[in-house]
């Protein structure tokens, strides 16, 4: 027998699930940062790599790879896109010819004032307390580590 939808006990009713909310969450946010992002010239992805950049440049791939939680596969072209925008170059490393750089460029380093605004304008279009919303980073942070545990 099926349940009922409105069982408020079902544990298969949609507004019951994590994935359902962590979903809806992350696809609502990165939308607020678009029309932030755009005038800059970085979608939601590429500004990730950005903010990876600034906070030390150079990096291997392998190590944007990680921080980012990305594969290299997803990353490779974001980072030829970067790098066709100006903001990036990606060549091998002196010290290690194995090991793919990647490096900002001036360009890539004058951006970093310009999104320096971007922060606090998410924070205002959420319109949530920044208490709030590090109480919600530190349990995603929890969450994304138990996801992690196999």
């Amino acid at each position: 027998m099926v349940r009922e939808a409105d069982d408020a006990d079902d544990p298969l009713r949609l507004d019951r699930q994590v994935c359902f909310a962590l979903s809806v969450a992350a696809r609502s946010v990165v939308a607020l940062y678009r029309p932030v992002l755009e005038p800059m010239g970085l979608t939601h992805p590429q500004y990730l790599v950005m903010l990876a950049l600034w906070e030390r440049s150079p990096r291997s791939v392998k190590d944007l790879s990680s921080a980012l939680a990305l594969d290299p596969g997803t990353l490779s072209p974001l980072l030829k896109r970067l790098e066709a925008a100006g903001l990036l170059t990606r060549g091998r490393d002196r010290a290690d010819e194995r090991v793919l750089a990647v490096t900002l460029t001036d360009e890539g380093r004058r951006l970093r004032s310009e999104a320096e605004k971007v922060p606090a304008a998410i924070v205002a279009r959420l319109g949530m307390e920044i208490s709030d919303l590090e109480n919600l980073h530190a349990a995603l942070t929890q969450v994304i580590a138990a996801a992690r545990e196999d």
